[in-house]
C-alpha cells in the first residue's frame, strides 16, 4: 500500500520549530556488511554492530521521534512493540506489523511504493546497474523481482542475507545529506564521493516520482555542474561541484546557510545560490568555508541551533587570533590565507555581499536579526570548551544536535563535559529510556516540554560519525511566531 498523507505539506522555515514530518533510514543490513578493508572507502571510521546499533540505540531514535511526531501509533502500545514475541516487526519496513507512519517517513518505504510501478522500476534497476556494473543478467533477474524484497536489495546490496552483489550505501542513515527542504523546495544533494552516488540516485527518482512529493515536483532543485566540467583535470575535490546536506542549513524563511567543507566545494555552494536566487528560495545566502578536514566534516558537525537564542558550537572554529598570537615572530612566515582559518560571506540578490568575521558573529546576527530574539544570544561550547574535551567530544557530535521543537534537542549519552554545559544554561537532562517510560505513563508530555537534553545512546552509533543532525531530513516544521 503507497504511503500517504493528504495534509502534508514540504514547509520547512527554521532548524528548531516544531518537527511535523521528516525523512529517516533505519539501519539496514548493508551496515552489517562494512569491512574494515573498505570502511574509509565506504566513508566509515569503524565496523559497527549491527543488532547493538538497533535494538539498543536507534529503536530508541525512533520511537522517540513517534511520541513527538505521530503518538497515536505509539501510545499505550510500547511494551506490546518492545515485547520479544514480536521481534522488532514495528521497525521492520517490509514487516505487516511496521509502524508505515507518514511522520516518521521511512526511506525504503518510499522506494518500495515507487518500485510497484513498473516503468520506473526499470528504469531504477537499470540505472542502479549502470553505476554498480552489474551485468544484462542481474539487471533482469532484479526487475523481476518483487517491490519489497527489490527495495531491501537496492539499499543493502544483498541479493539475501549473506549473498552480495554491490556495495553497500551504509550512509543511507544519515539521511538529511540526500536533500533539504528550504521553505517549500527540495534541493537534492550532489555528494563528493562515489560511495554515496546510489543514494542521491535513490532520492531523485522518491522525490521526482512517489505521490507524497507529486505537489512539489516542480519544486525540486538539481545542482547543475558546471559548463564543460567534462573538461576539467583530475579528480580535485575542490574543482569539483559538490553539495551534502550536512552543509546546508535553513536557519531561517529568507536566509540559507551553506559550509565549504571537505564534502562540499564552492562551486557547489556558487550553483546553489545561482539556483535559489533563481527560483526566489530566499533572499540572502550565507557561505561558511571550515578546515577541509575529517575532523569538520559538514558544518552540523561544528554547530546546530537550540533555541532561538542559543546555538552549540565548538568554541575554537569561532575565534579569532589573539593579538598575542599575531606579535609572535612566527605569525610574520605563516601563510595568511590559510586553509585552516573560517572565512563567512553572505551573498544576497542584487546587493553586495557581506563579511562575518567570527561564526559566532553570524549566529548571533541569525538570531537577533532573522529571528527577532529580544535576548541576547547565547553559547553552548562542546566539552565546555575545555582541552581536549572539546575536540574529543566534538569527534563524538556534541555540535550535531536535532530540535524535534525549539529548546528540546537529542544528542550522544557518552559527551559529558558538553552535558555539563547544558546544564549551566539551565537545561533538564534526561536519558531517552526514562523519557518514554514517563511519556507512556502520562508523566511527561512531549507538546508541554521545554529546555530539554535528551541522550540518547550511542556507543555504535557514534562510530559512524554523524549524530541526529545528520541522522534527520526534516519535511515539514511549524513556523517560529
Amino acid at each position: 500500500m503507497t504511503l500517504s498523507n493528504s495534509k502534508f505539506k514540504l514547509d520547512v522555515t527554521s532548524e528548531i520549530g516544531n518537527l511535523r514530518a521528516l525523512l529517516i533510514h533505519s539501519p539496514d543490513n548493508g551496515l552489517g556488511k562494512v569491512v574494515p578493508s573498505k570502511a574509509q572507502d565506504w566513508l566509515f571510521e569503524d565496523i559497527v554492530h549491527l543488532d547493538t546499533m538497533r535494538k539498543n540505540e536507534y529503536d530508541y531514535y525512533v520511537k522517540l521521534l513517534m511520541y513527538f511526531l505521530d503518538p497515536a501509533k505509539i501510545k499505550g502500545k510500547l511494551a506490546q512493540i518492545d515485547s520479544e514475541e514480536n521481534n522488532r516487526s514495528f521497525y521492520k519496513p517490509d514487516d505487516k506489523d511496521f509502524h508505515a507512519s507518514n511522520k516518521v517517513i521511512e526511506i525504503q518505504t518510499l522506494l518500495e511504493d515507487i518500485l510497484q510501478e513498473g516503468d520506473i522500476r526499470k528504469k531504477l534497476v537499470a540505472s542502479v546497474c549502470a553505476i554498480e556494473g552489474c551485468n544484462y543478467q542481474l539487471q533482469t533477474q532484479l526487475i523481476a523481482t518483487e517491490p519489497s524484497e527489490l527495495a531491501k536489495i537496492i539499499i543493502s546490496g544483498s541479493l539475501n542475507k549473506n549473498e552480495m552483489i554491490f556495495a553497500p550505501i551504509p550512509n543511507l542513515i544519515f539521511s538529511r545529506d540526500i536533500g533539504v527542504a528550504v521553505n517549500n523546495y527540495m534541493l537534492l544533494n550532489k555528494p563528493a564521493k562515489k560511495a554515496r552516488a546510489r543514494e542521491t540516485l535513490l532520492a531523485r527518482y522518491i522525490f521526482f516520482n512517489h505521490p507524497l512529493f507529486a505537489s512539489y515536483r516542480n519544486n525540486i532543485l538539481e545542482i547543475p555542474e558546471t559548463v564543460q566540467h567534462f573538461l576539467r583535470p583530475g579528480e580535485d575535490n575542490e574543482q569539483k561541484t559538490t553539495l551534502e546536506g550536512g552543509d546546508v542549513m535553513m536557519v531561517s524563511p529568507e536566509h540559507l546557510l551553506i559550509g565549504c567543507s571537505e564534502r562540499t566545494s564552492a562551486s557547489g555552494a556558487s550553483e546553489a545560490i545561482k539556483l535559489l536566487f533563481k527560483h526566489d528560495v530566499v533572499k540572502k545566502v550565507t557561505i561558511v568555508k571550515i578546515p577541509h578536514k575529517r575532523d569538520y566534516m559538514h558544518i552540523d558537525t561544528i554547530f546546530t541551533q537550540v533555541k532561538r537564542n542559543m546555538w552549540v558550537l565548538l568554541r575554537s572554529l569561532s575565534i579569532t587570533e589573539s593579538q598575542a598570537e599575531m606579535e609572535e615572530p612566527i605569525a610574520w612566515f605563516a601563510d595568511k590565507k590559510s586553509k585552516d582559518k573560517v572565512e563567512i560571506v553572505q551573498f544576497r540578490k542584487d546587493k553586495k555581499p557581506k563579511t562575518f568575521n567570527t561564526i559566532e558573529d553570524l549566529l548571533a546576527n541569525i538570531s537577533e536579526k532573522d529571528l527577532e530574539s529580544p535576548e541576547k544570544t547565547q553559547f553552548i561550547y562542546s566539552g565546555g570548551d575545555i582541552f581536549p574535551y572539546n575536540s574529543r567530544e566534538q569527534w563524538t557530535d556534541s555540535c550535531n544536535l536535532l530540535a524535534v521543537k525549539e529548546g528540546v534537542v537529542l544528542g550522544y549519552d557518552r559527551n559529558d563535559k558538553t552535558v555539563e554545559a547544558f546544564k549551566e544554561k539551565g537545561f533538564a537532562i534526561i536519558k531517552v529510556a526514562e523519557l518514554l517510560k514517563q511519556f507512556e505513563s502520562g508523566e511527561l508530555n512531549p507538546e508541554t516540554m521545554t529546555d530539554t537534553l535528551i541522550l540518547m545512546p550511542s556507543a555504535e552509533l557514534s562510530r559512524a560519525r554523524g549524530g541526529f543532525h545528520c541522522m534527520s531530513m526534516p519535511l515539514q516544521r511549524d513556523a517560529i511566531i
